[in-house]
């Protein structure tokens, strides 16, 4: 398991929301200090904006780096990544929300959108 991935891991074990984790252990990426992510990356935790925290932070990441078109594609390359190891990028299906099937724990989320972020960062 790679560093920034790890360390999304670990914020987590410590308490961090899904997205807190992930754009924190990624802030450098992003051009923010762990601080800022930490503050940008809470509307994106529990489902509030539909899609997965983790997702969303990863997404965020990109959107730093690259800018709103730049990051288009990656985004969507991020996406079909995750979706493709988990079936859905929606936080309620994710967690099993009316289903009773839980797809993916939020510290699964979090390892694997860490992990496809920073596979795609060092492409």
């Amino acid at each position: 398991m790679s560093e920034k991935t790890e360390k999304a891991i670990n914020n987590h074990k410590n308490g961090y929301t899904c997205s807190g984790a992930v754009l924190c252990a990624f802030a450098d990426d992003a051009g923010m200090t762990e601080e800022q992510a930490f503050t940008v990356s809470r509307p994106f935790a529990g489902g509030r904006m539909v899609k997965c925290g983790a997702v969303l932070a990863a997404e965020q990441v990109l959107i730093e780096k690259y800018g709103e078109e730049g990051a288009a594609d990656k985004i969507a390359e991020l996406e079909r990544r995750f979706t493709e190891m988990n079936s859905s990028v929606v936080c309620r299906e994710l967690k099993g929300f009316g289903t009773g099937k839980v797809l993916r724990p939020c510290r699964g989320c979090v390892t694997d959108a860490a992990a496809i972020l920073e596979d795609m960062l060092s492409e």
